[in-house]
């Protein structure tokens, strides 16, 4: 497996994307179906946007000062997607807003990752050598374990409180 973060970062990409598929194919069935599938989705962006907030965006943003501005505007769409996950987190799957509510989260991830894999990420390998880019997804990969699953866990909660008093 590939310690690069970048690599790492569309892996996680890729699993987003699938489980956003699996929502809009379940949008129709049963509340408990899209329930589970929502879950799944708040974990891996709640997993994600930590690690990315924690390790890559500070460690980016000291390394290639010409993705500042992307870094900030990242965070900020990180934000976003923390307060629509947390009140998804608190509904329940058959409330008339459920879907809509997932829907925006989803139209604000994907937009969110494309600009990252078409905008900046390319700017960082270049910037970047290939050992810099595997360390940083060492750290990664050894932060994943401790990072929140839950957008109402303490350390989620902190990030999005930081991002507001920032």
């Amino acid at each position: 497996m590939s310690t690069d973060a970048i690599v790492l970062l569309k892996e996680d990409h890729k699993e987003i994307r699938r489980l956003f598929k699996a929502f809009q194919e379940a949008e129709e069935g049963p509340a408990s179906k899209r329930g589970k599938i929502v879950k799944q989705i708040l974990e891996a962006l709640t997993v994600h946007t930590y690690l990315e907030n924690e390790v890559m965006y500070p460690e980016v943003r000291k390394l290639v000062p010409d993705v500042e501005d992307d870094i900030l505007e990242s965070y900020e769409e990180h934000h976003v997607a923390d307060v629509l996950c947390f009140e998804l987190f608190t509904m329940d799957a058959d409330d008339e807003r459920f879907n809509a509510k997932t829907t925006v989260l989803i139209e604000n991830v994907l937009h969110h990752v494309e600009e990252e894999e078409q905008e900046w990420f390319p700017k960082v390998r270049e910037a970047l050598g290939r050992n810099q880019l595997q360390e940083i997804g060492q750290r990664m990969l050894d932060l994943r374990p401790k990072a929140p699953k839950t957008p109402t866990a303490p350390k989620a909660l902190k990030k999005s409180l930081d991002a507001i008093v920032a």
